[in-house]
């Protein structure tokens, strides 16, 4: 999931092609769709991203009473107006008359905050939840940026890998190598420094035990010589979100896939392609659809169309992550050069679920 930032941009504005009475406004690689006449390109707006929650006076002053998602119908989502796929909101709020917006774009200035703007948190399923301890030691994930929000992030003709991103819950696995410890979290819990007591009930430690997660932990870390190391992977199947890829979460052998691995070697934490640290069938890896030169037509292009966990094209693809055959860091986010690119389909699918 990525950061929530409520931030002033500078539009570039298109016409709908399906509607007169509304236009297309520009922000980084995402549109969204707005008034004719509204803005100009080249006027400085709010961009307020999915997964905004706001207050409801808010969404009153805005005219969208009734039009958002969640059971408070105060939740910013994806949907499609007269065809078109809008993506966010572009207004002008009351509370930031007087604000220079274009200066603020300039800066970078985050109005969240200000405007009592939260991120949505999905719920936490039962089978996904437990007793959780203090973990002060677990390797953390971090968020992956949206690259329609930060299209800079990888420079024309370098060279990327491609993996599918999967709709499922993320598990966070650290093996100590000092003692021999694992330690289980979801995204949100280890985002809190906090791990799960182990529960033969509980989803996470089920897919850990199920594919043997901790074993080949220790083997990478006596690989790497490592003192500790992640692993970053994603559970899935029926039961845990509603795109399943053929698998039942209910069964002994819980669907999982690794899509990313961290070290600490010599003090410093490290991130590395799973397949340049595991041997062939140690466990299931997301699948890598392209590796290449760097090109958004072809991120785009392998973000949309039909997953292939299952092997049968069983439902849609959520999309897909972008990293650098080369780790790096990079001056667009601030943190890791990676990326996800989402499909339009996915976003806009009916009955869809977002547990954490």
């Amino acid at each position: 999931m990525s950061t929530l930032r409520v931030t002033a941009e500078v539009l570039t504005v298109h016409p709908h092609p399906n509607a007169d009475a509304l236009e297309l406004a520009q922000i980084g690689l995402y549109r969204a769709v707005v008034a004719k006449g509204a803005y100009r390109t080249g006027d400085a707006a709010l961009y307020i991203p999915e997964q905004a929650v706001l207050p409801l006076a808010l969404v009153e002053e805005l005219g969208l009473t009734g039009r958002l998602a969640g059971g408070n119908a105060d939740r910013v989502k994806a949907v499609r107006l007269r065809g078109e796929l809008s993506q966010g909101i572009v207004c002008r709020p009351a509370a930031l008359a007087g604000t220079d917006l274009a200066r603020a774009a300039a800066d970078g200035t985050d109005f969240a905050q200000t405007l009592g703007i939260t991120k949505w948190v999905p719920p936490i399923p039962p089978t996904m939840s437990g007793d959780v301890e203090p973990a002060p030691e677990l390797l953390a994930w971090v968020d992956i940026e949206n690259l329609q929000r930060y299209p800079d992030v990888f420079a024309p003709g370098e060279l990327v890998v491609l993996t599918e991103k999967l709709h499922g819950t993320a598990c966070l696995l650290t093996f100590h190598a000092e003692d021999g410890r694992v330690q289980v979290s979801s995204k949100g819990f280890g985002a809190k420094g906090l791990a799960l007591r182990e529960d033969p009930r509980n989803l996470y430690w089920r897919a850990v035990r199920g594919h043997g997660l901790g074993a080949v932990a220790a083997r990478v870390a006596e690989r790497l010589g490592a003192r500790r190391v992640g692993f970053f992977g994603e559970v899935y199947g029926s039961g845990v979100q509603d795109l399943a890829y053929g698998a039942d979460a209910r069964s002994e052998t819980v669907g999982y896939a690794l899509f990313d691995v961290s070290a600490e070697i010599d003090g410093q934490v490290r991130w590395f392609d799973p397949e340049t640290v595991l041997d062939a069938g140690e466990v299931p890896l997301v699948p890598r659809l392209h590796t290449g030169p760097y090109d958004l037509d072809t991120v785009l292009a392998h973000a949309s169309g039909r997953e292939t966990v299952s092997g049968r094209s069983a439902h849609l693809r959520e999309g897909v992550v972008i990293r650098p055959v080369t780790e790096r860091y990079s001056p667009v986010t601030g943190g890791r050069a990676i990326a996800k690119a989402v499909s339009p389909a996915y976003l806009t699918r009916k009955g869809g679920t977002e547990y954490e």
